[in-house]
């Protein structure tokens, strides 16, 4: 595996990246396996290699401690009225997942609005933890996560378990039956665009339906209360459930490596236009012993495989060509 991919670093970047969604996907605190796992792979690397993926671990196990601790605490909190969790959402519902962000990969955010009731949920937790763990402060990741749903119609009831932007948008239908795509998306803090491919997954169910306002750009979304409305609207379900299963595949809580990557290598695309304008053309090799030879602040320190998928990207996007085994610069 290791000459497949390239190098022993390289593969363990990808594993720890794996681990990240595993993880981060994890609707409890069950690592078992993935301890196991992750000893095997001390053998082979060494621990000082598997060092953050065991960190990320151990956030997993100090999460579920902590989150029965700060329950706890909340149940037991002076002030507690009788009857105040009929009124909002019990503390019981929500398990947070606390990472040591140095030492996981970059994780994708988004800006997110959630319901008051959840946003008042999220802040009790955590001024709570902020309590117990001073002076460490939580900070959300509202987009990230999975929300269990149970949703009542007049003739039915059906259960979900969603993202949470698939969460908030529909439970703002509680609010009022009809939204206006533009209005939705301005209620919940996204794009429009990014409305629109979220929603689709609410009209392929059979919980929403969709029609063209007054402006066609800006759709209307109403829910639907008896199943002979979703009868009605089969084809058009059929249609926006196979958009959203594309949709749901393109999308990550973590930034794959080669995201990474080229991020981290954007701070060395100057050094390499630089040494193109003034040497005209040179070979993989040459660009990566002078990069080594030359940059102190940030230092250099990637391989060659690393330095060839950079530059790729760099003739991809026609800053660069490659002749010959030779880059030089574009013209």
């Amino acid at each position: 595996m290791v000459s497949i991919i390239g190098s022993k670093d390289q593969l363990v970047n990808e594993y720890r990246v794996m681990l990240a969604k595993k993880l981060l996907s994890k609707s409890d605190f069950d690592i078992d396996s993935d301890i196991r796992m992750l000893e095997l792979l001390k053998i082979h690397f060494g621990e000082s290699s598997m060092q953050k993926c065991e960190i990320m671990l151990n956030d997993l196990i100090d999460s579920k401690r902590t989150n029965s601790n700060i329950k706890a605490s909340l149940l037991n909190a002076p002030g507690t009225v009788a009857g105040q969790e009929e009124a909002e959402i019990s503390h019981d519902v929500l398990d947070a997942t606390i990472i040591s962000s140095n030492f996981w990969p970059p994780i994708q955010t988004e800006d997110l609005a959630v319901p008051a009731s959840v946003d008042k949920l999220l802040s009790d937790f955590a001024q709570r933890f902020h309590q117990i763990k001073t002076p460490r402060k939580l900070l959300w990741k509202k987009n990230l996560g999975t929300v269990k749903l149970e949703l009542q119609f007049e003739d039915r009831s059906m259960q979900f378990t969603v993202v949470p932007v698939q969460a908030a948008i529909i439970m703002r239908f509680q609010e009022k039956p009809s939204w206006t795509s533009k209005a939705l998306a301005t209620e919940i803090g996204i794009p429009v665009d990014s409305l629109n491919r979220r929603i689709g997954f609410w009209t392929s169910k059979g919980v929403l339906t969709e029609s063209v306002g007054p402006d066609a750009d800006d759709h209307i979304f109403t829910i639907v209360d008896s199943m002979s409305d979703v009868n009605k609207n089969s084809i058009v379900n059929e249609s926006c459930e196979a958009f959203q299963m594309n949709e749901d595949e393109g999308e990550s809580s973590v930034a794959s490596v080669e995201e990474q990557l080229k991020k981290e290598m954007t701070v060395y695309e100057k050094f390499i236009i630089g040494m193109l304008t003034n040497f005209g053309n040179m070979t993989l090799d040459k660009i990566h012993n002078t990069l080594k030879m030359f940059c102190a602040e940030p230092s250099y320190d990637k391989s060659l495989q690393q330095l060839q998928s950079f530059l790729s990207g760099l003739v991809s996007d026609e800053k660069l060509e490659m002749r010959d085994g030779l880059y030089l610069l574009k013209k």
